[in-house]
């Protein structure tokens, strides 16, 4: 089934606006802070889903914890892509055929070539691989939506709030 994130650009392009006036940071002169931003919350949902620690036995954080990170770092790339001109974007949830370990990887390397060529193209590989890390943890994209919506509801309180 293919889905539309049109709707988030337009809510993410709204936040934007209000941090660049504020803030005084304009896409042009912000693209690596936002590429290293998305990085940084990738890592912390790396961290909540402990994927990669196989030297513990402890669980993972549970669900709503997991996906409020991966829509931090949904904020991101949102915010990358309408700084590249993308307005809207039509996504197929796939399960990939590779481990959570893997799919995290798979977008740091994205990621990290990005940085290297900030364009379209570069953009949609990453945000593609970064969407399809949902079904890897055990959510489909109306959850992922939800918890964009209730972080973004935290992330107008905090601006409201001087963060």
């Amino acid at each position: 089934m293919r889905e539309s994130l049109s709707e988030l650009f337009v809510a993410q392009q709204k936040l934007d606006a209000r941090i660049i006036e504020e803030h005084h940071a304009p896409y042009e002169k912000t693209m690596k802070e936002r590429v290293l931003a998305f990085l940084v919350e990738l890592g912390e949902m790396a961290n909540e889903t402990r994927c990669f620690k196989y030297w513990s036995y402890k669980g993972p954080s549970p669900k709503e914890v997991i996906l409020e990170e991966w829509a931090d770092g949904l904020h991101f790339l949102l915010s990358l892509g309408i700084a590249l001109g993308v307005e809207s974007y039509e996504h197929e949830m796939r399960l990939e055929s590779c481990s959570l370990v893997e799919q995290i990887l798979k977008c740091y390397h994205l990621a990290g070539e990005l940085v290297s060529e900030i364009k379209p193209q570069a953009y949609a590989m990453l945000f593609s691989a970064y969407l399809n890390l949902l079904p890897l943890l055990g959510a489909d994209f109306a959850e992922g939506k939800k918890a964009y919506y209730a972080k973004l509801e935290i992330n107008y309180a905090r601006q409201d709030g001087g963060y």
